[in-house]
């Protein structure tokens, strides 16, 4: 029997020599990122999802995930895209975005699409507590989520991720944010966000927090309207989808 939960392997679409590395948020799975996937692979680009440390398993390997061991799943994923591409956009929704930021920062890319991405730990409790997160999570292992802000309920049954929040993690998603920021004004390549103006998880102060970050680059911002934080599998999906195809074109286009 796989250790891996249906829906939560990684996935790979050959393509041209223009790589897209897709990476999924924290407690979510490859799943969440394959329809962006499908659609990129259809535009001819050659396409990977890897599968983060600790996800799409059991909800008690988050415990000891650490922000490392995220960051190497998705430099495993970079080095694998760019020894058979010629150039590598980034893509990455909410931590995955962080990951996407933060792996632009230090390897060559030709963009970087960040979606639905913190700026800090986003729950205000969370980030008051955070000094004694690792003794908390030794009693308080899970938070619940909070309520849903999903538009499409057909997609929002078919998600796949885990049911809580596992308190120790948190603090890892804190210090890996921590890290993305030290690196944005790093980075030179074109930059763009996409956010829901309905995501109850990650609000607009975020998103312009990484721009004003953003010193040698010219990020783009686009705003959805009736979506909730996973803007790659709610309702207004295919402009997500368009958008980060066309952002492709562009910054390959200027390389080639």
């Amino acid at each position: 029997m796989s250790l891996i939960l249906e829906g939560g392997e990684p996935f790979y679409m050959p393509g041209n020599q223009i790589g897209c590395l897709l990476i999924h948020g924290f407690t979510g799975a490859p799943k969440e990122m394959r329809w962006l996937g499908e659609h990129l692979a259809n535009e001819g680009y050659t396409v990977l999802g890897p599968r983060l440390f600790g996800h799409a398993t059991e909800q008690r390997d988050m415990i000891r995930a650490r922000w490392r061991d995220w960051v190497a799943s998705a430099i495993d994923g970079y080095h694998l895209l760019h020894d058979a591409c010629s150039q590598v956009v980034i893509m990455g929704l909410s931590m995955g975005g962080a990951l996407a930021l933060y792996l632009g920062a230090r390897f060559p890319v030709a963009g970087i699409v960040a979606m639905s991405t913190p700026y800090v730990i986003p729950h205000p409790l969370m980030r008051r507590l955070r000094p004694i997160v690792p003794l908390i999570s030794l009693v308080w292992r899970y938070a619940a989520k909070g309520p849903s802000d999903w538009r499409d309920p057909e997609a929002a049954e078919d998600h796949l991720d885990y049911e809580g929040y596992p308190i120790r993690a948190a603090a890892e998603v804190d210090d890996l944010l921590a890290e993305m920021r030290q690196g944005l004004h790093r980075i030179a390549v074109p930059v763009l966000l996409i956010c829901s103006r309905g995501d109850k998880v990650v609000d607009a102060e975020h998103a312009q927090a990484i721009c004003g970050d953003l010193t040698s680059s010219e990020p783009e911002l686009l705003w959805v309207e009736n979506s909730g934080h996973v803007i790659t599998r709610d309702a207004e999906r295919g402009v997500v989808f368009t958008a980060a195809a066309d952002f492709v074109r562009r910054v390959t286009e200027q390389l080639t």
